[in-house]
């Protein structure tokens, strides 16, 4: 079963303030509240670009690329 994140701007706050602080574990208060321990740095960034482009409404994975008149 695939399940949609839905993320808000509190979660967004939780994750950046957790970079910041140089923090691995981040609690998102919900709902459901849960616990997360990253792995890196990397995936924390990864995940923000991903949560930040979603409560915007725009999508950081639709990049279109136009090379010689033709979509790449």
């Amino acid at each position: 079963m695939l399940v949609a994140a839905l993320w808000v701007q509190a979660d967004i706050d939780a994750l950046k303030t957790a970079i910041a602080g140089g923090v691995k574990r981040v609690v998102y208060d919900g709902p459901p509240k849960r616990e997360v321990e990253y792995q890196d740095l990397k995936e924390m960034r990864a995940l923000l670009a991903e949560m930040c482009a979603e409560v915007s409404g725009s999508s950081a994975f639709r990049r279109v690329k136009w090379a010689k008149g033709f979509r790449a």
